[in-house]
This record gives C-alpha cells, structure tokens and sequence, in this order.
C-alpha cells in the first residue's frame, strides 16, 4: 500500500482555494488532470509502496512526533511546481515549527523520503494538479538547468498568478496517516483513506511565522 502523512484541510480553507483556481480551471481545460478538492490534504512525508505491516509501525512515529508538537497556525500561501509537471501550493504561518515536525516524520528506514532523489518534495504541499497527456505532447520545453533535463513550461505563468495568493489562517491539531488506492478516487484520481490520526498535544509559544 502506498502510505503518506498528511493534514486534513478544512472546508473554509478547501471553498477559498477552489474560487482561486476556478478561472486557471475554466482558461487550461483539458491541458491538466485536476485533484479532487474533496482530496486535498497537506502532505508532510511521504513513505511510498509498504507491507500492510510497516502501517502500524508508521502509525507510531506520527503518535511520537505529535505528542511533543502543539497545535500550528498555518496557511496556504504562493505555489510551485515538481519538475514542471505537479502543480501544488505552499503553506505560509509558523513553519519553522512545520518543518521540525516533517524533520520528525521522516522514514527511518528511508531517510530521503521513498526513494525520491528531489529535495524539493520533501516541502509541505497541496497538489492542486498534474501535466495532462495533452500537455506532454503540446508543451514548449522551459530551459533545462545545468545538469537537468528540460520539462515543460506549462505550470510557469500558473505559478506566477498564483505567487500572491493567500488562503485563511487555519489551526492544525491533529496529523494523519493516509493510505492511497490509485485509480479509485473521482475521474480515476487516487482515492485517500485515513488509516490513522493523532492529536498535536505539545506546549509551546508560537514562532517562525511567515
């Protein structure tokens, strides 16, 4: 089972975000394969392909890490791209404390994050949407860094609109363990389920806002 750690996103946060993207949806069409809003979650670590055993032992290192964290005041804020083909948004508030706590969620056993040789995935993100095979096909090559293969350009203006959007504050006190079925959510989509969650029960003053 492919097995993940995550945040669940609230419904203000989920309706402000969708109005945001509603007219980059209705312009780019076909173009991408959109994420199912009812889906969308803040990924913290990813652990991949795992023996149904390894989730009751990735179930205690969330339980672990959770009890020393409070409560974090976070937000969605700017967006990226992975390799210019997964659209996904960032997360402003105090993440300092955010980035301690995915330091924390990290696979012992795979310390890098599920094999991925990109650092980058290793930064709390939403996945808003995927090169469609349209674009694969379509899109002009952006140009390629020094000892990087070129990727497509698609997602660069996207990410330009998006640079200034700002979605409501909203507290997290809980994180989960999600298990991901690929092909049996809505339109083909990975369908997300909830294997388990634990509270934030950590005291602390507030920092590393942004």
């Amino acid at each position: 089972m492919r097995l993940f750690a995550a945040i669940r996103i609230d419904d203000e946060v989920r309706e402000h975000l969708v109005r945001a993207l509603r007219p980059i949806r209705e312009d780019r069409g076909p173009m991408l394969r959109w994420t199912d809003p009812e889906q969308w979650h803040l990924t913290l670590a990813f652990y991949g392909e795992q023996p149904d055993g390894r989730a009751t032992e990735l179930g205690e290192l969330l339980r672990t890490a959770a009890v020393a964290v409070p409560p974090l005041g976070l937000r969605l804020r700017g967006a990226g791209s992975f390799a210019g083909r997964t659209l996904w948004m960032g997360v402003g508030g105090e993440v300092d404390r955010l980035r301690a706590l995915m330091a924390d969620l990290a696979d012992p056993a795979d310390p890098g994050g599920a094999g991925d040789p990109l650092a980058a995935r290793r930064r709390a993100h939403l996945t808003v949407a995927r090169l469609g095979a349209r674009a694969e096909r379509r899109a002009a090559p952006a140009r390629p860094r020094r000892g990087r293969r070129s990727t497509p350009a698609v997602f660069d203006d996207i990410v330009a609109a998006l640079a200034v959007y700002r979605g409501p504050d909203f507290t997290v006190d809980r994180i989960g363990l999600y298990r991901s079925e690929l092909g049996r959510g809505r339109s083909g989509g990975p369908l997300h389920e909830l294997v388990a969650e634990h509270p934030l029960l950590g005291a602390g003053e507030a920092g590393g806002a942004t």
